[in-house]
């Protein structure tokens, strides 16, 4: 017998559940990947809501869909969401800096794998060309060359062996090659997948990147209006006080005041039953009000603690409209497509008026705009169309300084114009 027959070594250990190793490592990772593509698609839904919010914040800093307290409470209420995103962010960069981590330990194993799997079939192209230059001898050849019985039972034996590793050793490069193939196409799916997903969160970055300025320059513009307003009410506050020290006066001027205003808006109930009477009006008003003007609110609609005001229900103070302030000479738009029936002074304000336009929507729903600049861009009977000019803040009559006083009378009473906003 050649060195084949004489000497027979197993191949090198190996474990038979090592394709099975690879397969559950790849749906492992494909899990994972799955699970940072839901992460990704949950970060998505938290900017998109996110840029809507602070959308909304900057609109209602540009104009007067809320109070300054309200918007506070709203940015702030931002900046906790953006922590979370941000929170979402750092977890998904940690989460991808896992699998890469995972992606290089199985990188190694398929190098491992590899070089085992080179080594296996020197072993067995080794073993084969053995083989074939001994030829290995036949039974028959063994028997008729005399050897005895025992000497041809352990050539058959020793051949039996040599089979067997070698068809052993076949079977593991085959189970080799098997794992190598699941090994590089695991490295190559999840390469290829986390390259784009490094690129969708890089997006990310730069979305949150850009969120975090424009939540900074709300914030900036936010602490300005609140100085703002702060002085206007301190301001407010100052004239109110020097109002107030002659109580009776004030009391008597209040009074004429109720009375006045009560004249006139009899007055102008009659000529709005006028203008309805020759079908200039509508019964009835189809839609919402819009803001005339945009600003800061310096004062709701309610219980005041102004004491200039007059009292009313349950309010000692009761303020009967909105107070809208903006630059001196903001133009102010009709809240509503209608008729004007009314521009001119206020005189319920007494010797020092102020100059207001009241449009009728309906027969039931009226907008009055006060402490204008004395100009005519539009007259009683012009139909309006909402957004339409008519007219420019100003400080006309009982004014703290420039700005509008917006009231809603609907059914002869006035209500707070957000019920129409």
């Amino acid at each position: 017998m050649g060195a084949l027959a004489g000497h027979v070594t197993a191949p090198s250990v190996t474990y038979a559940d090592q394709l099975s190793d690879a397969q559950a490592q790849q749906k492992s990772l494909a899990a994972k990947i799955a699970q940072e593509k839901s992460q990704i698609a949950a970060l998505n839904a938290s900017q998109a809501t996110l840029s809507a919010q602070i959308d909304q914040t900057k609109t209602q800093l540009d104009g007067v869909t809320q109070n300054l307290t309200a918007t506070r409470q709203q940015v702030n209420a931002l900046s906790a969401d953006l922590q979370n995103v941000q929170a979402q962010y750092d977890s998904l960069v940690s989460s991808l800096a896992g699998l890469d981590q995972q992606l290089v330990s199985i990188e190694a194993q398929e190098a491992a794998t590899r070089a085992d799997l080179g080594q296996r079939q020197a072993e067995l192209a080794a073993r084969i060309q053995v083989a074939y230059e001994d030829q290995r001898t036949s039974m028959l050849e063994t028997l008729l060359s005399g050897a005895s019985f025992t000497d041809m039972l352990a050539a058959m034996s020793t051949q039996l062996d040599a089979a067997a590793l070698d068809q052993q050793l076949a079977q593991q490069v085959a189970s080799d090659q098997a794992t190598l193939v699941s090994l590089h196409q695991t490295v190559q799916d999840t390469r290829d997948q986390t390259d784009v997903m490094r690129q969708q969160v890089a997006v990310q970055k730069q979305a949150i990147d850009r969120k975090i300025t424009a939540l900074a320059q709300a914030t900036k513009r936010l602490q300005a209006l609140e100085k703002a307003v702060k002085a206007m009410l301190a301001d407010q506050n100052r004239r109110y006080a020097q109002m107030a020290a002659n109580k009776s006066a004030l009391k008597v001027s209040m009074a004429k005041a109720a009375a006045a205003r009560k004249k006139l808006q009899d007055k102008i109930a009659r000529l709005v039953a006028a203008q309805w009477s020759h079908g200039n009006i509508p019964s009835q008003y189809n839609g919402t009000l819009s803001w005339p003007m945009p600003g800061t609110i310096t004062q709701d609609f309610g219980c005041t603690g102004f004491v200039w005001e007059p009292p009313y229900g349950n309010c000692s103070h009761y303020h009967n409209g909105i107070d809208i302030v903006a630059p001196y000479g903001t133009p102010v738009r009709a809240a509503g497509d209608g008729t004007v029936v009314y521009v001119g002074w206020n005189y319920a304000d007494g010797a020092d008026p102020a100059w207001i336009v009241i449009i009728a929507h309906s027969s039931s729903l009226v907008t009055w705009y006060a402490h204008m600049q004395p100009t005519y861009p539009v007259r009683a009977g012009d139909r309006v169309s909402q957004g339409q000019v008519i007219g420019y803040e100003g400080s006309t009559g009982h004014s703290t300084g420039a700005h509008l006083h917006w009231m809603v009378e609907y059914g002869g009473t006035f209500v707070n114009p957000r019920l129409f906003t």
